[in-house]
């Protein structure tokens, strides 16, 4: 009789044990993408990639849900609003999630209600303009607004947008004054340089094919063109740290640290992945992986930097 009583205890102790270790087994359901973007671009193509790669390393299947609206507020809001429990993540960039909270009120603070998971890659914005341009260097462009102040128009994609502010930053760094002139979006802003309304755009390298344009300066630090200076060659030290989209994974504020760990390490597992790599490849995109807490700082540094743009506009 002792002996079955000790068989049934050693046996609810061992069911207690396999549904707790069942319950503290993360992920154990699909996980949650949710992009504040639209459809069809660069984060959209990108998402597609990582959630065809991750599920091999979390063992469960990863959703996109595209939610645009408000410059990207919307599903920014919705994505803060979310349970801090590892299963709805964040994939944004550095202007919605930095630059935003220093020109217009946000109903959340993103240093505050999110930590990130990693920074997925960069995309280096190219200062084109149109291949009959007279300008054949940057050096040409930077003279002759110096010499002509205001004369120089800058087309760009939006009001705080992935052009406005490397243009701006730029234009900060070597002392030029232009005319700003916003388009609803880099395509329309390209259209404008190629029929003579501007001077000059920004594009990123995936765009430039097949153009008629003429690439004078890559913003950042890696030399993506043969023959075509960086911002980090010529010593423009703002515009390289801030006029680079970074796209970004966050998390709600909160996550359990074991769930975000789970997290960082599987998106640390991708960027090994030789599939993961030549997927991005094949699109153009680099694999350029920072984790969550030296990302973090970064954040920190780039907010600071983007209140000063702002400030100085």
């Amino acid at each position: 009789m002792r002996s079955l009583k000790l068989l049934i205890s050693l046996c609810a102790a061992l069911i207690g044990f396999s549904t707790l270790a069942a319950a503290e087994k993360f992920p154990d359901r699909p996980l949650t993408m949710i992009i504040p973007l639209g459809a069809g671009g660069s984060h959209d193509l990108n998402a597609r990639v990582i959630t065809s790669v991750l599920p091999e390393v979390l063992g469960q299947p990863v959703l996109v849900q595209l939610m645009p609206g408000a410059g990207g507020q919307t599903g920014t809001t919705a994505a803060s609003e979310a349970k801090a429990d590892g299963y709805t993540m964040l994939f944004t960039h550095n202007y919605i999630d930095q630059l935003q909270q220093h020109v217009t009120g946000l109903p959340y603070k993103p240093n505050e209600d999110f930590v990130a998971v990693a920074r997925v890659n960069t995309a280096q914005p190219v200062l084109v303009v149109r291949k009959d341009s007279p300008f054949k260097s940057f050096k040409e462009l930077v003279d002759y607004g110096l010499a002509n102040p205001g004369k120089l128009r800058f087309g760009h994609s939006g009001n705080w947008g992935a052009f406005m502010v490397p243009g701006l930053a730029l234009l900060k760094e070597v002392g030029v004054q232009a005319t700003l002139v916003p388009y609803k979006g880099g395509g329309p802003a390209i259209q404008a340089l190629l029929a003579g309304d501007v001077d000059f755009s920004f594009a990123f390298p995936s765009v430039l094919a097949g153009q008629d344009l003429r690439p004078l300066l890559v913003v950042g630090e890696q030399d993506i063109i043969d023959g075509v200076p960086t911002t980090a060659d010529l010593g423009y030290d703002v515009v390289s740290e801030i006029g680079v989209m970074h796209r970004v994974v966050l998390v709600p504020a909160g996550v359990p640290d074991e769930r975000l760990a789970t997290l960082r390490d599987a998106f640390a597992q991708i960027s090994k992945s030789r599939t993961y790599q030549k997927l991005m490849g094949r699109m153009g995109e680099n694999t350029d992986l920072v984790l969550g807490k030296k990302y973090d700082e970064m954040r920190r540094s780039q907010s600071k930097r983007y209140r000063q743009l702002v400030e100085s506009f």
